[in-house]
């Protein structure tokens, strides 16, 4: 499989090997340790859940306003590398001292430190396709490359869920298995951010000033392009779906009463099909067009999303596992190769930042929509039905995209 790419493609793709690890973390183990820190602290189970979703919106809402800004910077005078390499480090020097905190709100700070580097290394990773292949290899690096990211993740994950489920019947305290597990998925992510660091260069560069102006005028003629504006507007809507459903899957499973080993091993089981369901992805964009792949997830999602509102016992939990994994790693990956080939390469970073701010900044909303929902409901399962409405939106919008496209 690895043999049909370029060394540069092999490279980019195994960054995804090492951020995976982190963002299996956050969606399995960290809601669980978080939640053992509240447990002296009165918080209730919604609660909690509600004080999670407000800590994912933070995150997202800090990326999405320094996003474009910061892309721009990295397409001009900093360059893509320095930028990507001062943000992996930001991200993984905050996930190593997790296991120092006791305070479940200095917890929370660190990991909203965490999660905003983490996600500003995603915008220049992304922006970084760009002179890593061609627009006819993209569909495909990108899918495979999430698809590694969903196998390889694995590896520290089990190592982790063994320590933590084996070791406390050794003798060995949960304070020193957790501060092992913090610091195995930071090598792991670091480590697994080298060859990139080391093979990339940035042959698509800006020469324009890092200002608000540049980044208006930038704004403007993504109006302008109306196929571009109504896929940006579609990604908006569904991606802060998915992204919900990633970031709050475990949390939910909690604040049901869904025992957490259960819970874990489902996830792990999300990761292991969604390996080959990408490297599927990967092979139907030779055949199929990229509108077409992700119109098939946007509907997928929606009947994912209903399935979640009925959802209340682990078995239907490890079916809507399942079901996240056959889509999950194909409307991500289809849906960053199709952006690429609507945006001019040297700008590249900036245009990232903008998709960061309707992609990962916007599941600001979906969050929030669901934790504020919740406590005004009192109920997680009428809250999740929000998602529905913002994965029905998406396909509008896409379909309006596309209209524009043909038009084009």
């Amino acid at each position: 499989m690895f043999k049909t790419f370029t060394p540069k493609e092999r490279d980019w793709m195994l960054y995804d090997v090492g951020n995976s690890a982190f963002i299996l973390l956050v969606t399995t183990i960290l809601p669980i340790y978080f939640k053992s820190l509240t447990k002296d602290s009165g918080i209730t189970g919604t609660e909690y859940f509600a004080y999670w979703g407000m800590a994912m919106t933070i995150s997202t809402l800090i990326t999405s306003a320094s996003g474009p800004l910061l892309g721009r910077l990295a397409d001009g005078p900093v360059g893509r590398k320095k930028s990507f390499l001062f943000s992996v480090v930001l991200a993984v020097g905050a996930s190593l001292l997790f296991p120092f905190f006791t305070s479940w709100k200095i917890f929370l700070a660190a990991f909203v430190v965490a999660k905003v580097g983490f996600n500003i290394s995603l915008i220049f990773y992304d922006a970084m396709l760009v002179d890593t292949t061609d627009h006819n290899r993209a569909d495909r690096v990108s899918a495979t490359g999430f698809a590694l990211g969903y196998i390889g993740s694995c590896i520290p994950f089990v190592i982790s869920l063994a320590m933590i489920m084996l070791l406390p019947k050794a003798g060995i305290s949960m304070t020193f298995i957790m501060t092992v597990v913090f610091i195995l998925n930071g090598a792991w992510w670091f480590i697994f951010t080298l060859p990139l660091l080391k093979s990339y260069e940035q042959t698509h560069r800006g020469e324009h000033r890092v200002d608000i102006k540049g980044i208006k005028k930038t704004l403007a003629h993504i109006y302008r392009d109306k196929a571009l504006f109504f896929f940006l507007v579609s990604f908006f809507f569904y991606i802060d779906g998915v992204y919900t459903i990633i970031n709050m899957a475990t949390a939910y499973g909690e604040s049901l009463g869904l025992k957490s080993e259960g819970l874990l091993l489902a996830l792990l089981v999300t990761q292991i099909v969604a390996f080959p369901a990408s490297l599927i992805f990967a092979k139907l964009s030779d055949r199929m067009a990229s509108q077409k792949l992700i119109a098939i997830c946007i509907a997928a999602y929606t009947a994912i999303a209903l399935f979640a509102v009925q959802l209340d016992n682990l078995t239907e939990f490890w079916i809507l596992a399942i079901a996240v994994g056959l889509f999950q790693g194909g409307i991500q990956s289809i849906s960053r190769s199709h952006f690429m080939r609507l945006i001019p390469a040297e700008q590249s970073g900036e245009y990232f930042g903008i998709y960061d701010i309707f992609g990962k900044g916007a599941s600001v909303i979906g969050t929030f929509l669901v934790s504020s929902l919740t406590h005004l409901l009192g109920s997680q399962s009428k809250a999740i039905l929000s998602l529905v409405v913002l994965f029905m939106l998406g396909g509008i919008y896409f379909k309006k995209s596309l209209c524009y496209t043909k038009t084009n």
